[in-house]
C-alpha cells in the first residue's frame, strides 16, 4: 500500500504545481486586456511578477520549514485557500496598488506553498527513484503553459478579464482543496528514525545554510535562475524582433514548455543511473551553450530547434536541485533547506526579466541580454564544479554532521 500511494503523493503533487504555476505565469495573458481596461501601465502590472518571485523565494522558506515541524498537507490546505482568495481579489481590484498587492503578494506567497513543501513531501516517501519522483511532480508544474494559460485567453474572450480572473480562482479552489486531502505522511518512522529527526530538527538555522554544501547549492540554484529567466520572459518579444509572425513567437513558449516535460524526465532518470552532480553540471553548460546560441537564430526553424534544447534543459535541471539538496542533508530538513535554496532562485528569477527589459530600453536590442545571461549561465557551471563529494548511504547527512 504504501509503495503504491507514493506514486499518488507524485501524481497530486504535479496537478497542485500546475493549477499553482499556472495560475501565476497566466499574469501574461491577462497583461494586455488589464492594461486596455483600466488605463493601468504594463510596467505596473508587470511588476506584479516580480513581486511574485521575490514573495515566493520568502514563502518557499516559510513553508518548507513548516513542512518539515507539520507535514505537508496543512501546508498544501492553507496555500489552496490563499490561492484562490487571491485571484478572487485581484478580479475586483480597483486600483493598481491593490491589484500588485492582490496578484504579486498573496499569488506569490500562496504558490510558494507547493513547490518546496510537495518536492519535500515526495523525497520522504522514495530512496530509490527519487530523481523521476521529483522530475514527474516538476513536470506538472512545467504543464502549465499549455493549461492554465490557454484557458485564461479563451475565458477572456468569452468574457473579461476580471470574470475570467474570478473563474479561474474558483477553479483553483475546486482542484486544490480536494487534492490537497490526498496528502500523506510516509509510513511510520522507526524509534531511531524518529529521533534523527527531533535532532536534526533542533539545529540551529545557520549551522544548515552555513555549509559549503548548502552555499553551493543555493548560488548555482540562483545564478541558473538568473541566466534563464531573462531569455525565457522576453523570448516572445525576441522572435518577434527577428521576424517571427506574433502568433508563431508565442508557440515558441509553447515549445519550450513542452519540451521541458520531456527534460524532466530524460534528467530524473539520467540522475538515478549516473548520478545527479554531473547530470546538472552537463545540463548547465548546456543551457549556456543554447542561450548564446539564440544571438544566432533567423528563422522559426531555427527558434523551435533552440527551444526544443533550451526548454529540455533548464526544465530537466530544475528538479535535481532539491534531489542534491536530500541527498547532502538527509529527509528531516529538506524542506528546511530546499526552500532556503528556493529563495535565493527566486531573486535570480525576479533579476532575469528586470534585466532584459533595462537592456532593451537602453540599447534597443536583446543582444546584451542574452550575452550576460550566457555568461551567468557560465557562472553558475563553475559554482557547481565546487560541489562537495556526496555523503555515502552510511555517512551522516550534512547536516548532521558536527
Amino acid at each position: 500500500m504504501a509503495s503504491a500511494y507514493r506514486w499518488v503523493i507524485v501524481a497530486a503533487g504535479g496537478l497542485m504545481g500546475c493549477v499553482a504555476a499556472g495560475t501565476m505565469f497566466s499574469l501574461a495573458i491577462f497583461l494586455e486586456p488589464v492594461a486596455s481596461e483600466t488605463g493601468w501601465s504594463r510596467a505596473g502590472i508587470s511588476t506584479a511578477m516580480t513581486l511574485n518571485f521575490l514573495v515566493m523565494g520568502v514563502g518557499g522558506f516559510l513553508w518548507g520549514s513548516l513542512t518539515d515541524r507539520f507535514g505537508a498537507r496543512i501546508v498544501v490546505l492553507i496555500g489552496s485557500v490563499l490561492l484562490g482568495l487571491a485571484l478572487v481579489l485581484a478580479s475586483r481590484a480597483e486600483s493598481l496598488l491593490s491589484f500588485q498587492l492582490a496578484y504579486g503578494t498573496l499569488v506569490g506567497l500562496a504558490a510558494s506553498a507547493f513547490f518546496a513543501p510537495m518536492i519535500a513531501a515526495v523525497m520522504t516517501w522514495f530512496d530509490e527513484q527519487r530523481g523521476l519522483a521529483v522530475s514527474l511532480v516538476s513536470a506538472g508544474m512545467g504543464m502549465a503553459p499549455m493549461t492554465v494559460s490557454p484557458l485564461a485567453r479563451y475565458l477572456i474572450s468569452a468574457t473579461d478579464w476580471r470574470t475570467a480572473m474570478l473563474m479561474i480562482g474558483v477553479g483553483a479552489w475546486t482542484i486544490l482543496l480536494p487534492t490537497a486531502l490526498l496528502i500523506r505522511q510516509p509510513p511510520a518512522m522507526s524509534a531511531d528514525d524518529e529521533a534523527s529527526a527531533v535532532e536534526a530538527r533542533r539545529q540551529p538555522l545557520s549551522r544548515l545554510l552555513l555549509t559549503p554544501q548548502f552555499l553551493v547549492l543555493g548560488f548555482t540554484f540562483f545564478a541558473c535562475c538568473a541566466a534563464h529567466s531573462g531569455p525565457i520572459f522576453h523570448m516572445v518579444s525576441y522572435a518577434m524582433l527577428c521576424g517571427i509572425a506574433p502568433m508563431a513567437a508565442v508557440s515558441i513558449y509553447s515549445v519550450e514548455g513542452l519540451a521541458g516535460l520531456g527534460g524532466r524526465v530524460l534528467f530524473g532518470v539520467l540522475a538515478d543511473r549516473i548520478g545527479v552532480k554531473p547530470v546538472l553540471v552537463a545540463g548547465l553548460l548546456v543551457q549556456a551553450a543554447v542561450i548564446s546560441a539564440y544571438l544566432a537564430a533567423d528563422s522559426l526553424t531555427s527558434f523551435y530547434t533552440l527551444a526544443v534544447i533550451f526548454g529540455g534543459t533548464y526544465g530537466g535541471v530544475m528538479p535535481l536541485y532539491a534531489v542534491l539538496a536530500r541527498e547532502y542533508f538527509g529527509p528531516h530538513v529538506v524542506g528546511t533547506v530546499f526552500g532556503a535554496a528556493t529563495m535565493l532562485s527566486s531573486i535570480g528569477m525576479a533579476f532575469g526579466p528586470l534585466a532584459g527589459g533595462w537592456a532593451f530600453d537602453a540599447f534597443a536590442s536583446y543582444q546584451w541580454l542574452f550575452i550576460g545571461s550566457a555568461l551567468v549561465g557560465l557562472g553558475a557551471v563553475l559554482i557547481a564544479l565546487a560541489f562537495p563529494p556526496l555523503p555515502s548511504k552510511e555517512a551522516e547527512p550534512a547536516g548532521a554532521v558536527a
